[in-house]
């Protein structure tokens, strides 16, 4: 593809994390598996004893009534995870699907993401980092069920097949449930290299499955963080400083005791616990306390200051995270030229879960029931707080409610183990939604400047992307090391490493991740170069989703919409013909195009944009209808998307990704935003950070394209394709260029009809 090939860049972010310091995973079915150095547990390790039941692998077991248990080392956060990674070993191993079912798996070094060398989620790497080793473990366990038949039957293997659960041998018409195979085939070596299944043959992957969790999600007997109980549990709800990164000074905790049922403050240096015998109690006595803290403001964290400093800071060198040819050569001579400048805000998860976490650190060992996408540090945290080994901290993951990159930090686990052994009892950590808001790792904000020479067919000839903010990551990564290092190494080896990297990263990595979704572009252009000025006034940031590209696609499709109205072009015309060279995105495109109806005019009053994006080798275009009011209000009413995501394990929970994705970057496209007041964040509740409602959501039309690849991410492919697409629509409907998310109605007032 074009977008391969479009120069020398720089590490970004998955493959960084890949290499050096950092330990990548591997299976070895039936032996040790090797990570790092270190031997990881075996089958039987990690299963716990359950007579007649058969694990010939840490990913399933077989119980003696037929069921299968299937392993699942990512977060269920909503995504469907817990189906799709089911339905990859189903597959392989020919299981009875109703007969399936899906647990979170431990914490253990058998079980880490290969794409980050740690038990993390994240990325949408989920389905494309477990497809063949999800496969490999099905398969060689189907294989160990027919040996097991075929020596009950004294056959031979090869007149034997697997199918929905049972062996059968057809030359006698005789079969044997799993179940009952299980014991016989716990006994037989494990395949190394098991024969996998033709894809044309797939009776599993490729189907519109339902979830496996949409029974026990919709009878309410899932369990979330929220609905762990245990023995003794107290609760704590937390109280954080008003100014991001203030520390506590002076508790004036009075009022806070005298509420029936609280039982303790306590200080934690930066935030207050109040501790009581339920949540409610202890949410208002959080309310009744009273906290000196030593920053009263922080004139660098302010939107409307970072506005006015930004926009200076442009002009100046920075670092170039991407170069293709020359661009000084490609602008000499050349024509037109358009400039364009935008800004996008700092944004909030907002996840419909707010933090929370169960810990009970005990003489010998610590329990944390800890809603979160990132196992590995949460371990390492707990380890460190309470000096105990690694394998003494037991991880639980229950359901969680959202997590769209948040719960990659761990700092709620951090106070609940805390808590847990201050007050020597289970303490569940309980955030507020105010809380929750105003102390996130925000996306970052940057501002951007464009600039290209068009040829005198208005096609780009040169590309110049100028971005001014933070990266993420230069904070991110120290603090992300010490649970990605092999558990091998002793704890000070890994301290020692991290700290090494918080002074290195900034040198090496800056800008990488703030220009993920920038470039490769995956458009045919000659000469692209994408610089980076790093300016960080200190809001604390981290991953949002989709990350970067929820910025860059929105800036990169704007801009390209400007040069094709610039250079009088239709933009679908201007975008495939430069896709000329990656012929994989050129299809998406023209199925976005067909089945949106682009050339044939829409309803009155109805106006079409369009985008196109890759996300971590998805490919996907998007047409928008959007009709602005008089009064600059705007409203989606269709979007068609199309995308080319590999082998489509479950279309049913693809479709789903995707709307749900186009949702969550509606939000960010004409509902809230974060915004900083002298280091205070405005925004507290859905009363003044408003979301996308029901009545809200346009209609989304869903088109996977075929496809032979293995299977790429999906869970946060949609969200930087809509804003886009909308804006441009906004663009025809008004002739106003949005150039500052979220869409404000009062630039759009009176001017429907404008274009």
């Amino acid at each position: 593809m074009a977008g391969d090939k479009q120069g020398k860049v720089n590490l970004g972010r998955r493959r960084f994390l890949q290499l050096g310091v950092l330990a990548g995973a591997g299976l070895t079915i039936g032996g040790y598996v090797v990570l790092g150095g270190e031997a990881v547990k075996t089958a039987t390790e990690v299963w716990e004893a359950a007579p007649g039941s058969f694990a010939p692998n840490a990913w399933l077991r077989i119980g003696e009534d037929g069921a299968v248990t299937v392993r699942i080392n990512h977060t269920e956060m909503g995504q469907g995870i817990n189906t799709a990674l089911a339905m990859i070993v189903a597959e392989e191993l020919e299981a009875d699907w109703t007969r399936v079912r899906a647990e979170s798996a431990p914490a253990e070094s058998v079980y880490k993401n290969p794409a980050y060398g740690a038990q993390l989620t994240a990325g949408s790497t989920s389905v494309t980092t477990s497809w063949d080793i999800l496969r490999r473990a099905g398969a060689a366990a189907r294989e160990m069920l027919i040996a097991a038949a075929a020596q009950t039957w004294n056959v031979a293997p090869d007149t034997c097949r697997a199918e929905s659960g049972r062996v059968l041998h057809p030359p006698t018409d005789r079969s044997l449930d799993y179940g009952a195979l299980a014991s016989k085939a716990a006994g037989l070596p494990v395949p190394e290299n098991p024969p996998l299944k033709d894809p044309g043959s797939y009776r599993i992957v490729g189907t519109p499955v339902h979830r496996l969790d949409g029974r026990e999600k919709t009878e309410g007997r899932a369990v979330f963080g929220l609905d762990v109980r245990r023995p003794g549990l107290v609760r704590a709800a937390m109280v954080h400083a008003p100014v991001l990164g203030g520390k506590v000074v002076k508790v004036d905790d009075r009022d806070a005791l005298r509420v029936k049922g609280v039982r303790r403050v306590v200080s934690l240096g930066a935030s207050v616990a109040v501790v009581a015998e339920t949540t409610w109690q202890a949410l208002q006595g959080a309310s009744a306390l009273k906290v000196t803290w030593d920053r009263k403001e922080s004139p660098a964290m302010d939107t409307e200051t970072l506005k006015k400093r930004w926009p200076g800071l442009a002009a100046k060198e920075g670092r170039t995270v991407f170069e293709k040819g020359n661009v000084s050569q490609g602008a000499a001579g050349s024509g037109r030229t358009v400039r364009a400048a935008y800004f996008v805000p700092y944004q909030a998860h907002a996840t419909p879960e707010p933090m929370n976490c169960t810990a009970h650190v005990h003489k010998d060992r610590c329990e944390v029931w800890a809603p979160t996408q990132n196992q590995d540090a949460a371990q390492e945290a707990a380890a460190k707080i309470t000096g105990l080994p690694y394998e003494a901290v037991s991880i639980i993951t229950p359901f969680v409610g959202g997590g769209f990159g948040r719960r990659v930090c761990v700092d709620y686990v951090v106070e609940a183990v805390t808590l847990s052994k201050i007050l020597n009892q289970p303490v569940q950590v309980v955030w507020s939604r105010e809380e929750d808001m105003r102390n996130d790792f925000y996306r970052p904000a940057t501002y951007n400047e464009f600039e290209a020479v068009l040829d005198d067919q208005g096609r780009p000839q040169t590309w110049v992307h100028r971005i001014v903010g933070p990266d993420h990551m230069v904070s991110m990564l120290p603090k992300l090391l010490p649970g990605m290092m092999t558990y091998a190494l002793p704890r000070g080896v890994r301290n020692l490493v991290s700290s090494v990297a918080g002074n290195l990263v900034p040198r090496f990595i800056a800008g990488k991740q703030a220009a993920e979704g920038a470039a490769p572009l995956p458009y045919d252009l000659e000469h692209v170069r994408v610089d980076f000025i790093q300016d960080d006034p200190g809001v604390p940031t981290g991953f949002w989703r989709s990350v970067a590209h929820s910025q860059n696609a929105f800036l990169v499709e704007s801009f390209m919409n400007e040069i094709a109205a610039a250079g009088g072009r239709d933009p679908v015309d201007l975008r495939l013909e430069l896709l000329e060279g990656n012929p994989s995105m050129r299809r998406v495109l023209e199925l976005a195009v067909e089945k949106s109806g682009w050339g044939r005019p829409p309803a009155p009053g109805l106006h079409r944009g369009v985008a196109v994006h890759e996300f971590h080798h998805t490919l996907l275009a998007c047409v928008a209808e959007v009709s602005v009011s008089p009064a600059g209000n705007v409203r989606v009413h269709r979007v068609v998307c199309a995308l080319d995501c590999g082998v489509a394990v479950n279309p049913k929970n693809i479709a789903a990704q995707i709307r749900g994705g186009m949702a969550f970057g509606l939000t960010a496209t004409i509902k809230g935003s974060i915004t900083l007041d002298q280091g205070r964040v405005r925004q507290g509740n859905f009363d003044d950070f408003p979301i996308l409602r029901m009545d809200e959501m346009p209609r989304v039309e869903v088109h996977i394209l075929p496809s032979s690849r293995p299977p790429t991410g999906i869970g946060e492919a949609a969200v930087p394709l809509i804003a886009p697409a909308v804006c441009q629509a906004v663009f025809v409907a008004t002739g106003v260029r949005v150039r500052d998310l979220p869409i404000s109605s009062s630039l759009l007032a009176g001017r429907t009809g404008a274009s």
